[in-house]
């Protein structure tokens, strides 16, 4: 069974268990997908990397979300962004540690010999499709971006 497929199963049964948080998350998450789906010139079907991209956004846009409504000392609307982010985190690959990832970036500093941060461009797009929908981007930036200038940002 597909990602898809297993959003749209959870959505009916949290709809059968008038969980309105779920379904309404849910329901938020399929329409950020069927978006993806007809933007563009021509309509297509997502894989399922690309479904993860937009969950990866989506449970994004959560915590952003969360941390303004803390900021805005509006901590109801905060918590439930957090509990939507919790929701959609559910259906994501597990998340790479940071040892994970610093391993993942020395073999391509290694393997492309990439050096100081001109480099930068060239590790990202190695290591990209190695932790796309596993990790933040902004930790993977900021994480090869300390590799390639020897510790210092």
């Amino acid at each position: 069974m597909g990602l898809k497929e297993r959003l749209h199963g959870d959505l009916t049964e949290a709809i059968r268990s008038r969980d309105e948080l779920r379904s309404g998350t849910i329901r938020m998450v399929l329409t950020a997908i069927t978006n993806e789906e007809v933007s563009g010139k021509s309509a297509r079907v997502l894989t399922e990397g690309e479904i993860i991209t937009v969950l990866s956004r989506e449970a994004k846009k959560r915590r952003e979300a969360a941390d303004a409504f803390t900021d805005a000392d509006r901590g109801e609307r905060a918590e439930r962004e957090t509990a939507e982010g919790r929701v959609i985190t559910e259906y994501l690959p597990e998340q790479l540690s940071e040892d994970e990832i610093k391993k993942i970036i020395s073999e391509a500093i290694t393997e492309t010999g990439a050096a100081g941060p001109a480099g930068m461009g060239i590790v990202m797009k190695s290591i990209q499709p190695k932790v796309a929908g596993k990790a933040d981007g902004g930790l993977v930036s900021g994480l090869v971006k300390t590799a390639l200038t020897g510790g210092k940002q």
